[in-house]
């Protein structure tokens, strides 16, 4: 009746893919996303590998949703991303529901898809 999903985050940049980060709970189960998450995730996750890139002077992107544009959320970006931050609410203000598509949007999940789906995972492991 209410089937199980899986929420991922990626990161798009010129010279790759960075890493997937699947949401988990503390016993391993899926979870939606919260500010909370979406920040751990982000401190733990995102900018430690954007370090080890040395990936430096860049622009964040991101879109609309609420735990990517909580308050708290937003001031972590903004102290990292300063005036290069591109997100509803954001010092480059990226409207909700835009019609533009990111790279995200018209390359990478149709990309993801099209492996995912090559094997028809049946559950959640699978995938």
């Amino acid at each position: 009746m209410h089937p199980e999903k899986t929420t991922v985050w990626c990161g798009l940049w010129a010279g790759g893919i960075i890493s997937p980060f699947f949401f988990k709970g503390d016993s391993g189960r899926n979870v939606t996303v919260n500010g909370e998450r979406y920040r751990t995730m982000t401190r733990n996750l995102f900018l430690p590998q954007l370090t080890e890139l040395n990936l430096v002077d860049m622009w964040f992107h991101q879109d609309g949703a609420t735990c990517h544009t909580a308050r708290e959320t937003m001031d972590m970006l903004k102290d990292e991303f300063g005036e290069q931050l591109i997100s509803r609410n954001g010092p480059v203000n990226w409207p909700p529901r835009s019609c533009d598509l990111t790279p995200l949007d018209y390359f990478l999940w149709g990309y993801v898809k099209s492996l995912v789906y090559v094997n028809r995972p049946n559950t959640i492991e699978a995938l």
